[in-house]
């Protein structure tokens, strides 16, 4: 299987890799519906509604607590999932990085085209002014961040109930209708919009790796369930 994925990548030269949770998690950086993913840990409310934009709303300082244990890890570096996937930039094979994680992983490791479907924990900007924040906002305070015109520090993420940005989506539609290859990894296929990219697709060849079953399974030319990082690691070259 990797000797036909690497001719695969040998022989294309526009490859889109759409990517989630699992793709970060050889980084330390749990997942949401694995065995200890954040869903099967106990909190005083469900994660689900935590991240929801509602209970962003009504519980603003819950949710923060929340959010600054477990959705901001800044001790996480890039492992070889990602840096394999900046470096196939680099050769000219890969055209984008599709994403629903929000930890800035694809962008640490020198990817540059990177559609972040659900935002990034490292922009952060005031609901009141609009004025954008680093993270240090979030990571530096206590309580519910203010900006000094007094409003609201939000994290520049796709919260449960609310939409993703319109410019994000086309440029990631636009990305994967036009692949000849499509890297999928390290997501379960269960959410949605996200998930819905992929029948954009139009090229020749799906790629699937995850370590367990997905829907989208009978779609995809190769499955392979080994790590991801280990996968890339071994089939691109300076890994």
């Amino acid at each position: 299987m990797y000797e036909r994925l690497k001719k695969i990548i040998d022989d294309s030269k526009n490859i889109v890799f759409f990517g989630g949770a699992g793709v970060s998690t050889e980084s330390g950086i749990p997942d949401f519906r694995s065995v200890d993913g954040l869903y099967n840990q106990k909190y005083k409310f469900p994660p689900e509604i935590i991240l929801s934009h509602s209970f962003f709303m009504s519980n603003t300082a819950d949710f923060y607590d929340f959010y600054r244990d477990k959705m901001i890890c800044l001790s996480a570096k890039p492992n070889k999932a990602h840096i394999a996937l900046a470096n196939l930039e680099k050769q000219g094979k890969l055209k984008a990085v599709v994403t629903q994680n929000i930890d800035g992983l694809h962008q640490s490791a020198g990817s540059k085209t990177v559609y972040e479907l659900h935002g990034s924990i490292m922009r952060n900007y005031c609901m009141k002014c609009h004025k954008f924040h680093d993270i240090t906002a979030i990571t530096q305070t206590n309580g519910i961040p203010k900006c000094d015109c007094g409003g609201i520090i939000k994290p520049d993420v796709v919260l449960y109930e609310e939409g993703l940005d319109d410019n994000t989506v086309s440029g990631a539609v636009d990305a994967i209708t036009n692949a000849d290859v499509l890297i999928i990894g390290g997501t379960s296929l269960n959410v949605y919009p996200a998930a819905g990219f992929l029948r954009y697709f139009r090229g020749s060849t799906i790629v699937l790796l995850n370590k367990s079953e997905t829907s989208f399974d009978k779609n995809a030319d190769i499955v392979i369930r080994d790590p991801i990082g280990e996968v890339l690691g071994a089939v691109v070259e300076g890994c």
